[in-house]
């Protein structure tokens, strides 16, 4: 996360961090939900929940700014946080209910699919807010 602020800070601007750690994610689920979760051991276990915390902390860090950049300042805050706890509600709180039907139905690897899905929708509405945000300038 320290490397992830630095960049914020000095490079880039929290959207395009955040999209880039969302494509990270996308791959991640991918390429090694099944293999580590599905190997029973309890270093792939550990492995998976400690890369997939990483770079969960990674996607949260820009959040702030990118959610209160949205926004013109009179309503920032109320905007911000409308935002962050309705998509938490309505989008996260499903989340472990449809996993779990997934992977007791159809297996692990459709967990993945369902994550990279999100993961994929959430990088297009990253890149929709970029292009909006350069129109707006």
């Amino acid at each position: 996360m320290l490397f992830d602020g630095l960049l914020i800070e000095h490079q880039c601007r929290p959207q395009a961090v955040a999209a880039a750690d969302t494509s990270g994610t996308i791959v991640y689920r991918n390429l090694f939900l099944s293999s580590l979760l599905g190997s029973g051991t309890a270093t792939g276990a550990l492995s998976f929940l400690c890369v997939g915390l990483a770079l969960m902390g990674l996607t949260y860090g820009p959040l702030g700014t990118a959610l209160a950049e949205l926004f013109p300042t009179a309503i920032r805050y109320t905007g911000a946080s409308l935002t962050f706890n309705l998509a938490g509600i309505v989008g996260a709180s499903l989340t472990p209910y449809i996993a779990t039907y997934l992977g007791n139905s159809y297996g692990l690897p459709y967990v993945g699919y369902y994550l990279s899905g999100a993961g994929i929708v959430t990088l297009i509405a990253l890149i929709w807010i970029r292009a909006r945000n350069a129109l707006a300038r």
